[in-house]
């Protein structure tokens, strides 16, 4: 097979861990016989730099021509950056946004389990690292509240901001069959995330979610308030096995569960249309702060790419490949430095690997 993707490298560390992770995707897929080419561009405040604009035309039209995007991290320090000094809707996160809408990536796929390897970096681990939590949080990704309407203006003599928050059933309706859809390949059980008990947009997705569950008889559907399943994930994350949920209910509650795997280094996801085609990346930031240092954990990159082959080329065995291939470099001891344990004690014979040496180790594996 042949792979022709589109590659956005971005801002801070986001070329160097997009460079381990082609790396690694070279590796696998020269071991199974197939080829594979990159297009890069820009998009971000490497794109206001070259364009003035966070997002082209350009780009956006290269993407969709393409079989699938890869990418690294957009933005950079908000104190600092000249970037933030621009209207929002040039600021590089704006570019992110018009690139979802414009790719029609509506569902959000972000993974969070627990590397037995990494319990001792693991806040939800337990004192003897026995937990076992493997679970996906399914974000709606081009509605809600990031897309609403919005203006800042003086109203009776008092400044007045409103974000509008809406959602029609179709919105619903689609992120949820894709939710529904997971759970059917993986442990038959579906918790919808909401706030109907304040929210009109919340009532309508319960209707809806609950809708779409009569299709799908196999699966144990359940509804929870976002509040308290905030409150679960640290109390019980076990519990749960895909987790459906509106743009900016998924966009908290993903990080927090970025925290069960160790750190957000971990923490790879998918951004998928009604079609094959998706958008691949870290859910970590570009961390601007390291960029330029080489020791930016390149792993959630890396999955995020093993979750590409997975989910738009059907390459399910390389997928595995990649995955395992972490699971060994870790099991061997390497650790960049957010993985590294603090009590010097549990760090002693632990190899401390910069980005490179992390993606050559997962490379080697294969």
């Amino acid at each position: 097979m042949h792979l022709d993707i589109a590659c956005i490298p971005g801002d801070g560390i986001g070329p160097e861990i997009v460079e381990q992770a082609k790396k690694v995707l070279n590796a696998v897929l020269a071991k199974y016989g197939h080829t594979i080419e990159y297009t890069d561009t820009l998009m971000g405040g490497c794109s206001i730099d070259a364009y003035g604009v966070p997002l082209t035309e350009e780009t956006l039209e290269l993407c969709r021509s393409k079989n699938a995007v890869l990418m690294g991290s957009i933005g950079g320090d908000a104190k600092v950056s000249p970037w933030y000094k621009l209207e929002p809707s040039r600021r590089p996160e704006a570019g992110l946004l018009a690139l979802r809408k414009g790719l029609g990536l509506y569902a959000n796929l972000r993974p969070a389990y627990l590397f037995k390897e990494l319990a001792d970096s693991c806040p939800l681990a337990g004192k003897d690292g026995g937990r076992n939590f493997d679970l996906v949080i399914v974000r709606e990704l081009t509605g809600g509240l990031y897309f609403g309407e919005r203006y800042t203006k003086e109203i009776d003599g008092v400044m007045t901001a409103v974000d509008t928050l809406s959602y029609n059933e179709n919105e619903i309706r689609r992120v949820a069959k894709t939710a529904f859809e997971i759970a059917m390949k993986r442990g038959k059980k579906l918790t919808s995330v909401d706030k109907a008990n304040v929210l009109d947009t919340s009532r309508l997705w319960r209707k809806i979610v609950h809708e779409v569950g009569e299709e799908y008889p196999e699966v144990e559907l359940s509804d929870m308030l976002v509040d308290n399943c905030a409150m679960q994930l640290v109390k019980d994350p076990e519990q749960f096995d895909v987790i459906v949920t509106e743009n900016m209910f998924g966009d908290i509650l993903s990080d927090e569960a970025s925290m069960i795997t160790g750190s957000i280094g971990m923490l790879s996801s998918a951004s998928l249309n009604e079609s094959s085609f998706g958008l691949y990346e870290p859910s970590h930031g570009s961390a601007p702060d390291i960029a330029g240092k080489g020791i930016a954990n390149p792993i959630a990159t890396v999955l995020s790419a093993a979750m590409m082959l997975r989910y738009s080329f059907g390459l399910n065995e390389e997928a595995d490949d990649i995955e395992n291939a972490v699971k060994k470099t870790l099991a061997d001891g390497y650790r960049s430095a957010d993985l590294m344990p603090a009590d010097p004690e549990k760090a002693a014979g632990m190899i401390g690997a910069g980005c490179a040496e992390m993606g050559d180790a997962i490379a080697a594996r294969l």
